[in-house]
């Protein structure tokens, strides 16, 4: 029903989010029969619908190494983010999580729903990892070991600086970065990228999804865990937990506007390092989440609702992103057209509103010096325009008939 109503008030959306429903079920018809493979694509699907689409855009051997990567590092977060596991249990198991993996007999139960089947049936996912080529293991070993020290670490550190809010994130999203630029380069479909650049494909998703989710992980029962760091929030309230109060609602978006704009440091790394990319599949892959955490990033930006609520990206918008997203040129359109929705929403009277428009501009400096935005086919984002009762039914119906259709194939 979520996809029908939003179909009715964003009719100019209907053909894409037809489009993604129909892909989104040959994804569930490609589920591969051993049964261990069978485990680690439905649990794929189960704890990430949106990563399970994008996998599919890679070739058969890179897309198994990195679906059993993308589950053992979603393991590993299961037992970091389980604040009911005391310390002293949770800290040795993170940093051994790297030699588990070859274990077929190992588990260790934590977590909740869809995360506790996936840490109860976890030799599925080692039986998977022990199949893998020698290189995507070793690439997977490593940075699981490197991770899941750096979690140890922070479990008993606090995030006080920006430079521990980068480390953190370092840790936990910009070393699937580089794990990624290793099975990339593992296949022989890519050259192995600079690090840095490939730190910054993390940080920037990371950063946003820690922006984005702030209220949920502030009333994470039987604790919160946050990672917003002090010397940010600390310049508008008392305690991280006085941004969700009303009260604070000025501070809080002051705050929420700086977090955003030290998120967009990274926007220009992403550019390169996509621009880099040779194969047109890891390129899609790569290109569809960078392009969604601008677009959740403009959102969020001077947006109190942060603080009340849930915000992300409509389903249209997210079905047009992945439709369209084929070259670098719809890169640079996207990364300009959210830039420039993030920029009009400035308000002058921000305290960092001066550089949150100074980087703006330099990210739509780098789409304009590519030479490619008049190369582009179609927008990412536009409002849309008013539609009449009559083609709003007109709309209702062809909905319903096209899912029917859908229902019987």
């Amino acid at each position: 029903m979520g996809m029908m109503k939003e179909a009715l008030m964003h009719p100019e959306d209907l053909y894409v989010l037809v489009k993604m429903k129909r892909a989104a079920a040959q994804v569930e018809k490609q589920i591969p029969p051993d049964p261990h493979w069978a485990f680690c694509y439905t649990m794929l699907q189960k704890v990430s619908r949106s990563f399970a689409f994008v996998i599919q855009q890679l070739g058969t051997d890179l897309r198994n190494a990195v679906c059993v990567f993308y589950l053992v590092l979603r393991a590993l977060d299961t037992v970091e983010d389980d604040t009911s596991i005391p310390e002293d249990i949770k800290v040795p198991i993170l940093e051994s999580f790297h030699r588990h993996i070859y274990n077929p007999d190992w588990h260790f139960s934590c977590g909740t729903k869809d995360y506790k089947v996936l840490m109860d049936n976890f030799r599925n996912i080692s039986t998977a990892f022990l199949e893998l080529g020698k290189s995507y293991q070793e690439g997977i070993e490593d940075i699981t070991e490197r991770m899941g020290r750096g979690m140890a670490k922070f479990i008993c550190k606090e995030v006080e600086t920006v430079d521990d809010y980068d480390e953190y994130c370092h840790y936990v999203a910009g070393l699937v970065g580089l794990g990624l630029s290793k099975l990339f380069h593992a296949s022989g479909s890519e050259d192995l990228a600079e690090d840095h650049l490939s730190n910054s494909m993390g940080l920037f998703l990371q950063k946003t999804n820690i922006i984005r989710d702030y209220l949920e992980d502030i009333n994470e029962i039987p604790k919160s865990r946050m990672f917003w760091p002090r010397a940010i929030w600390s310049k508008y309230v008392d305690k991280l937990e006085d941004l969700k109060y009303k009260e604070n609602s000025t501070q809080a978006v002051q705050c929420l506007n700086d977090m955003v704009t030290n998120a967009l440091l990274h926007a220009q790394d992403c550019l390169k390092y996509l621009s880099d990319l040779k194969d047109l599949s890891n390129f899609r892959f790569c290109a569809i989440p960078q392009i969604m955490a601008i677009g959740t990033l403009a959102l969020c930006y001077n947006n109190v609702e942060i603080f009340r609520g849930v915000v992300k990206m409509r389903r249209g918008v997210v079905a047009r992103v992945m439709d369209q997203t084929r070259t670098m040129s719809d890169v640079y359109g996207a990364f300009f057209e959210f830039s420039s929705l993030l920029k009009s929403k400035i308000d002058n009277n921000d305290p960092n509103a001066n550089l949150t428009r100074t980087r703006i501009e330099a990210i739509q400096n780098s789409c304009v010096k590519s030479g490619m935005l008049n190369k582009r086919g179609c927008h990412m984002y536009r409002s849309s325009p008013a539609y009449n009762s009559v083609y709003i039914i007109l709309a209702l119906l062809l909905v319903s008939i096209l899912f029917a259709v859908i229902a019987t194939k």
